[in-house]
C-alpha cells in the first residue's frame, strides 16, 4: 500500500491549504495582539496610537491626509486615533504659518519622552514586510486578500487602523 500524497486538486490537498492559510492569518492576528499588548503595557497606548505617534517622531504632518497616507489608512480613522492623542497632550495641533486653513500634527515633549522606552509595532513590521516583498508577490496578496474579504461579505465593513475599535459607522471608538 502507498502512501497518498495530496494533490492540489484532492480534498485532502485543500483541506492542507486551507489549515496553511489560516495558520498564517492566526499567527498575524496573534503577532498583532501580542505587539498590542506590550505596547500598552509598556507605554499605556494602543498599538495603533502608538504606531501614529512613531511616524509624528519621524516628521510632523501637515495634515490629517498625508498622515493617513503615512499610516497606509483612512483619514477619519486616524484622526479619531489623533484626538486621543491630543487629548492626552501627546501630539499638538497647530495652524500652519504658511496656509492657517491647514492643521501641522506634532509630537509634545510628553510624546517624545513616551516614545524614548516604547516598542516596536506589529504595523511597522508588518509595512516593512509587505515593503520587502517582491512586486508580483505583493500584487498577488492583495488580489487574494481582497477575494477572500469580498467571499466574507467584509468588503464594505469600516477599515480601521489595526484592532482599533469602530462604531460601526467608519469611526474608530474613543
Amino acid at each position: 500500500m502507498g502512501t497518498h500524497t495530496p494533490t492540489r486538486g484532492s480534498r485532502a490537498g485543500r483541506n492542507t491549504q486551507v489549515r496553511s492559510a489560516l495558520d498564517a492569518l492566526r499567527r498575524i492576528v496573534q503577532g498583532l495582539r501580542l505587539y498590542g499588548a506590550q505596547a500598552e503595557r509598556t507605554t499605556g497606548l494602543s498599538g495603533a496610537q502608538l504606531f501614529v505617534l512613531q511616524q509624528l517622531a519621524e516628521a510632523p504632518a501637515q495634515s490629517l491626509n498625508e498622515l493617513a497616507a503615512r499610516t497606509h489608512t483612512h483619514q477619519s480613522s486616524v484622526s479619531a486615533v489623533v484626538s486621543r492623542l491630543v487629548a492626552r497632550r501627546l501630539v499638538s495641533r497647530r495652524r500652519a504659518s504658511e496656509d492657517g486653513r491647514r492643521i501641522v500634527l506634532e509630537l509634545t515633549a510628553a510624546g517624545h519622552s513616551l516614545l524614548a522606552g516604547a516598542p516596536e509595532t506589529a504595523q511597522g513590521r508588518l509595512i516593512a514586510a509587505l515593503e520587502a516583498l517582491p512586486e508580483a508577490d505583493r500584487r498577488s496578496l492583495v488580489d487574494s486578500l481582497a477575494a477572500l474579504v469580498s467571499a466574507l461579505g467584509m468588503d464594505r465593513e469600516p477599515v480601521t487602523l489595526f484592532l482599533e475599535p469602530s462604531d460601526g459607522s467608519g469611526a474608530p471608538r474613543s
